[in-house]
């Protein structure tokens, strides 16, 4: 099987793209700007989607659905939002369509089927979501309201790239409401710690959380915290947000409760999101010129059997053996599959489940069947060794949990190394163009020099971490006073 991907070190945006569809997790669609997202980049999402799911349950929240329309006059309810959003909205106007007099054999809007009022496709749900939660609460007994929903939603991207920004993409959006700002501040930072639990321990990807500033925060937030990932091309990505939306959508649509002492207020609000931009991010941190490398807590396939013969019987007595290791495998949990086409040669097989990322490749031959052997190979590393049969699945367990550890220190070494302070601007610009990565700068705080970096060089400030230390300096661009070092990045 020829993979021709071209290089990283050549073109990073190219290989990315050529992986995304010859590893067959996407492609682009009939609709411009959308994805199809295809059997075995979905199974990756499933693993994705079961993990948060749990995360979320046992946090306290439960699982809702509302509708993908928003009437246009409640989406405009809270300004910040409406603003912030409108410029990415898709707008029903008509409701039908009727033959074209003109045109025998085509179609055309009916004018008479013109709605009243003119319908939102969701680029996010606060605002259908906020009208709702008004019938649902009405007492500091109907709160903390924890309300997850998985959806799509519409932005009308006008440049697009599979999985990292599309029209219409998949993901999940918190939704909740408290009696206190304490308890919503709680349940805004709570969210972004699962969501970093889930990046390094399932996708072994390592984040930095921190706070977006004034300028990049969500539109009608008072506060947002994300969680910030290195590509391998140096470039960030923002892995996950969750928001402090203090009273605004309460406010704007007048979700209030009655307190102990029966006193009316206003509900504190949060919500918080990741989508299908994480299997980019997955992708870009750990594959490699070869294909895909996937973390084995999110392989749809995590060990696959490969029988290397040249006649029936040999191929039979692989068989026999093969199946015994499957029923092993599956009685620990680990999922396994053998390839037993006929149709195609083994080389053909070790370079299909290459690309595809399968973190444990096992060949069995005549030879290994003779000396009671199983030639291993790690998709992370590209290494073989042969081993014992007696064994194998518990030494491929704990393998499996190896690979897991493994991809996530590499990746955390790479990020490590790719955080640079600065202390000029000149020093700056020469990190950005020559190594990349996070860029540890003083910032003066105010928008007009976050505007003035960003449209000189590209970079914004990805995030004020949380762990920031106080240290008064000076700022890279102004020269005015800085309260602490922020982390500039070129981002996707």
């Amino acid at each position: 099987m020829s993979k021709n991907l071209t290089k990283r070190e050549e073109d990073y945006s190219k290989w990315y793209n050529e992986l995304v569809v010859k590893a067959d997790l996407a492609e682009n669609s009939g609709v411009r700007g959308c994805m199809v997202i295809k059997p075995y980049g979905y199974a990756i999402w499933e693993k994705m989607q079961a993990e948060l799911d749990r995360m979320f349950k046992e946090t306290g929240h439960s699982n809702a659905y509302f509708p993908l329309f928003v009437p246009k006059s409640m989406f405009e309810a809270e300004e910040k939002n409406a603003e912030g959003f409108a410029k990415e909205c898709a707008i029903v106007t008509h409701y039908r369509l009727k033959n074209d007099p003109d045109k025998p054999g085509k179609l055309m809007v009916d004018p008479n089927a013109k709605l009243e009022e003119e319908l939102i496709v969701r680029p996010t749900s606060e605002a259908i979501i906020w009208s709702t939660y008004k019938n649902w609460v009405q007492s500091y007994r109907d709160l903390p309201l924890l309300i997850n929903q998985w959806a799509n939603v519409v932005r009308w991207e006008m440049r697009t790239r599979l999985f990292l920004r599309t029209a219409e993409f998949l993901w999940q959006e918190g939704h909740t409401a408290h009696a206190t700002k304490a308890e919503a501040i709680e349940e805004s930072e709570k969210m972004m710690h699962v969501y970093a639990d889930f990046a390094e321990n399932f996708m072994a990807i390592p984040v930095i959380k921190g706070l977006k500033t004034e300028t990049e925060r969500f539109a009608g937030a008072e506060e947002t915290y994300c969680i910030e990932a290195l590509m391998q091309d140096g470039k960030a990505l923002q892995a996950g947000t969750s928001h402090f939306l203090g009273q605004n959508f309460a406010k704007a649509f007048d979700v209030k409760f009655a307190n102990q002492e029966g006193k009316q207020e206003h509900v504190w609000g949060t919500s918080w999101g990741v989508s299908t931009r994480l299997m980019g991010a997955l992708v870009m941190t750990h594959s490699d010129d070869n294909g895909l490398v996937l973390p084995p807590n999110l392989a749809p396939t995590q060990v696959v059997i490969v029988p290397i013969f040249k006649t029936d019987e040999e191929f039979d007595s692989i068989s026999i053996v093969a199946s015994d290791l499957v029923a092993q495998f599956k009685r620990l949990g680990i999922s396994v599959k053998f390839d037993n086409r006929t149709t195609q040669k083994p080389g053909f097989k070790f370079a299909e489940w290459e690309l595809k990322g399968v973190p444990v490749r096992i060949a069995i031959g005549p030879k290994d069947l003779e000396n009671g052997t199983f030639e291993i190979a790690r998709r992370d590393t590209l290494t073989k060794e042969v081993i014992a049969k007696d064994g194998a699945v518990n030494y491929i367990s704990d393998l499996l949990e190896q690979i897991q550890r493994d991809l996530f220190n590499r990746a955390l070494d790479f990020r490590n190394t790719h955080v640079t302070e600065v202390n000029s601007f000149e020093e700056f610009k020469d990190v950005l163009e020559n190594k990349a990565g996070f860029i540890s700068a003083h910032w003066d705080g105010t928008p007009e020099t976050e505007e003035k970096i960003k449209d000189l060089t590209k970079a914004t400030i990805r995030c004020i971490p949380l762990d920031q230390k106080d240290e008064e300096g000076i700022c890279v661009f102004s020269g005015n006073k800085s309260a602490g070092r922020v982390l500039f990045a070129k981002a996707y």
